[in-house]
């Protein structure tokens, strides 16, 4: 195994002698946790080996993530404040003291986004002939066809707003692109404003080409900001413009639905969609350039303070530079293009139940297609042997084929039950249409279980075979969604075990159906059983440990906070189980501190794809268990939400799926270890073969085109 670049370990001596796994200083906070991963992205970003517009995608995500994590973290923790509340986790941080180092952490987070920005990826794209033109450097050609565009595209949709006592500051719309506008002199009707907005319109892109015949390169580009700086004075004819700067605001955008009140889930949420787009303030961004005392007037404005004002060099809305890759044709800047392969059984096979029938099949996306799991749904469309078909969706994306080829089926008369979660943080719109699209086809539609989020990935197809019926299935660890199965690494399970399918059938009986839970043969299923099954095998590698066996456990998951979770870990340290952590995002567990966790170890995989597999392996004394699931270990998975974990029982596929958790133990370029003192160092291959995970699995399971 490599090293990391250096080590560093706080004392945490006193732990040796007499460990209390309640202290807080074992746990890491996780909002602290979640920034960190955000700087692991951002740190993408800088790397000279990932491709110049794919660095640029990193810094994109990095300030996409960033917007979530006030929209619902630090909205969340405001709320707290207000309400007085002194309720701390198991860190111990309050929440004003964990709103102070956030701020801290967030402004020079956001300073060094800039930075990377203006110092590191604009130069080096210029360098490339992809340049975004100042106002300042417009040839004449380009001035004149930028002002064509601001009379004929941009000025018919404007709407500039003086303000007076007959127009008040304007409602602004979260994370929407504005101008503040100081004035001077008076207009027609004889005002003296001294301030107007100017809200930037939605409908136009933030980004434009400049024509090649401007006299310019072919990746030329203007943002739309610098038009409206451009053309601002002729919005306010007869006064004269003193400044013009751009500015930002993000809202709390967590949806509140009291489900015990309300007769119709989807009505509800359907209606407080347009209160997102007008939540409580929670951050002001704004150009750096803009004078304290309009800075201030903002502030109040919005009812913020300064440590939430963000003063930036450049776009407010960097996120938007995300659709850059997809304007210019540079394929030599992005990453090498492939095509997901097929598992032999599927690729010479017709008949996709056939193919089930002779084993289980396991895919691992995108490395493998998520194409087997959009025939499956196909072909039982149109199967007449099928009955039935049973899905839960979470995310599906527009214009899903998962979508219709269940509509498809409705229509052909088969009876088609489908789980929406409608309160998918950010698609709820998208859930309400593709489940009103649904029920217009005919297909039952549920919401799940009212308190409790479904977002176990099931389906279930119902097929007669020999007079008997039989229970074909696919059980995932991500969403049925075939665009992000490009980007996000997942395992779905294709099989007809009747165990298994039982435990299917029985689990969408639950979701659809009033009564109390049939137990599961071998499903595991939050909130019911898989807490406790989690407990109970971490628990067995301990009681093994301490008889002299070899104790292990591998656990790969987006994130680690559950505290029972975490102190059966601990427990399991002491008795000396080795334990590794592939943990993507948040993990909240202190490794290596002496006494408690000096035999766990924990690293993040940061890379081309986002780490979103959930697979747990224990030893068990040779009888090796492996399992993939739909959730992380966190309260709301183990506890608020409908999850599944299933068992791997082909022993192919066990070796295979243990096998490929150990390239992610060997990776030495993508990796960062976590230490004891809550930071994270990146590997460097040093003396080692360099490896890289993601890139043996597409070089063994893909096709590069």
């Amino acid at each position: 195994m490599s090293e990391a670049k250096n080590s560093s370990k706080p004392g945490f001596k006193e732990m040796v002698d007499s460990p209390d796994l309640k202290a807080p200083e074992l746990y890491i906070n996780r909002e602290l946790s979640l920034l960190a991963f955000n700087r692991r992205v951002l740190e993408q970003a800088k790397d000279e080996n990932t491709p110049l517009l794919e660095r640029l995608r990193f810094l994109c995500i990095s300030s996409s993530n960033l917007d979530e994590f006030f929209e619902i973290r630090v909205a969340g923790l405001m709320q707290k404040v207000v309400m007085e509340s002194v309720q701390a986790g198991p860190d111990n941080i309050l929440p004003h003291e964990l709103l102070n180092q956030i701020g801290t952490q967030t402004h020079e987070l956001v300073a060094e986004q800039y930075r990377v920005l203006n110092d590191v990826l604009l130069p080096a794209l210029e360098k490339e002939g992809i340049r975004f033109v100042k106002r300042q450097d417009w040839n004449d050609k380009q001035a004149a066809w930028v002002k064509d565009f601001y009379e004929h595209e941009l000025l018919p949709i404007l709407s500039p707003i003086g303000l007076d006592p007959a127009h008040p500051f304007p409602r602004i719309l979260n994370k929407s692109l504005n101008f503040i506008v100081s004035l001077k002199g008076k207009d027609a009707f004889g005002r003296t404003s001294g301030m107007a907005i100017v809200q930037a319109p939605r409908a136009l892109p933030r980004l434009i080409r400049l024509p090649i015949e401007c006299g310019g390169n072919i990746n030329d580009f203007v943002f739309l900001s610098s038009i409206i700086h451009a053309h601002v004075d002729d919005l306010f004819p007869g006064m004269k413009v003193q400044g013009c700067y751009q500015f930002r605001v993000t809202r709390n955008s967590d949806l509140f639905v009291d489900e015990e009140e309300v007769g119709d889930l989807l009505r509800a949420v359907e209606g407080e969609l347009p209160s997102r787009r007008y939540g409580d303030e929670v951050r002001l961004e704004v150009a750096d350039n803009c004078p304290a005392e309009v800075c201030q007037f903002l502030l109040a404005q919005f009812g913020l303070s300064e440590k939430e004002m963000y003063m930036v060099n450049g776009p407010v809305n960097l996120n938007r530079l995300m659709n850059l890759p997809d304007k210019v044709d540079r394929s030599d800047l992005s990453f090498p293009s492939f095509t997901p392969n097929l598992p032999s059984r599927l690729s010479l096979a017709l008949d996709i139940f056939q193919a089930i029938n002779k084993g289980d099949i396991l895919l691992h996306h995108p490395f493998e297609s998520f194409v087997p799991v959009i025939d499956f749904l196909k072909q039982a469309a149109s199967d007449p042997k099928v009955l039935a078909i049973k899905q839960t969706l979470y995310r599906t994306g527009p214009d899903s084929a998962v979508v219709d080829a269940l509509v498809s089926a409705a229509r052909a008369g088969k009876e088609v039950t489908v789980v929406v979660e409608l309160r998918a943080r950010f698609d709820e719109e998208a859930n309400i249409a593709l489940a009103n699209r649904l029920q217009e086809a005919g297909a039952h539609v549920v919401y799940g279980v009212v308190g409790y989020k479904t977002h176990a990935k099931m389906i279930l197809v119902v097929r007669r075979e020999d007079n008997k019926l039989r229970n074909y299935f696919h059980l995932g660890t991500g969403n049925y969604h075939a665009r992000t199965a490009r980007i996000y690494t997942d395992y779905g399970l294709l099989s007809c075990n009747p165990e298994l399918g039982e435990d299917v059938h029985k689990l969408f009986l639950q979701l659809t159906s009033l009564g109390r839970s049939n137990k599961l043969g071998k499903l595991l299923q939050a909130p019911f059983s898989l807490h406790t099954g989690m407990l109970e095998r971490i628990e067995r590698e301990t009681a093994l440990a301490r008889k002299g066996k070899p104790g292990r456990i591998i656990a790969k998951m987006n994130a680690v906070v559950e505290q029972n979770i975490i102190r059966a870990l601990y427990v399991a340290s002491q008795a000396g189980v080795q334990i590794d952590l592939i943990v993507r995002g948040i993990c909240c567990l202190r490794p290596g501190v002496p006494g408690v966790s000096e035999n766990i170890r924990v690293r993040s995989i940061i890379g081309r794809f986002l780490e979103h597999t959930r697979v747990f392996y224990f030893q068990n004394d040779g009888k090796e268990e492996i399992f993939a699931s739909s959730a992380d270990w966190m309260d709301r998975n183990l506890h608020r939400r409908v999850e599944t974990c299933f068992p791997i029982e082909d022993k192919k596929l066990r070796e295979r799926m243990v096998r490929e958790l150990g390239y992610y133990l060997d990776d030495n370029l993508q990796a960062w270890l976590l230490q004891s003192d809550g930071n994270y160092l990146r590997m460097v291959p040093d003396k080692h073969a360099p490896c890289s995970a993601q890139q043996l699995l597409l070089h063994q399971l893909t096709q590069n085109d």
